[in-house]
């Protein structure tokens, strides 16, 4: 019978435990920027504000949401390494197969969240009166 505290240590990766979580940052990120560029724009539509400073101040959060995304795309390829196995299947079950699937997973998922704040900020970039 095998011991419970072995299994849990049984892990050459200790990063595994906080890949689970990096792979959320992301779609965090494009969660942030959803709320922030919806948010903003009803509420300076609701006051009366200037559409000009909007679209300036949206395009700086969709500047920085762009660039953290990319950032976490390039952590999340280092982190799959394809570029050094070619093992573009990760079937196997070992400790090294669930490493490099998790930084696979984070990288998929920084691609959708790009994809999703580059449509996410077109309504409001776009908007020339608040009527």
């Amino acid at each position: 019978m095998t011991d419970i505290r072995q299994i849990k240590n049984t892990s050459v990766y200790p990063s595994e435990t906080t890949s689970v979580w990096r792979i959320t940052f992301a779609p965090l990120v494009w969660a942030l920027h959803f709320a922030i560029s919806y948010g903003a724009t009803a509420l300076v539509c609701a006051k009366g504000g200037h559409v000009g400073a909007l679209r300036l101040g949206l395009g700086g959060v969709t500047a920085v949401a762009l660039l953290a995304i990319i950032w976490l795309a390039w952590r999340a390829w280092r982190h799959w390494d394809i570029v050094r196995d070619r093992d573009w299947e990760n079937d196997a079950g070992t400790n090294e197969d669930r490493h490099q699937f998790l930084g696979h997973a984070a990288f998929l998922l920084a691609i959708i969240s790009f994809i999703g704040v580059a449509y996410v900020s077109l309504p409001p970039l776009l908007i020339q009166t608040c009527q």
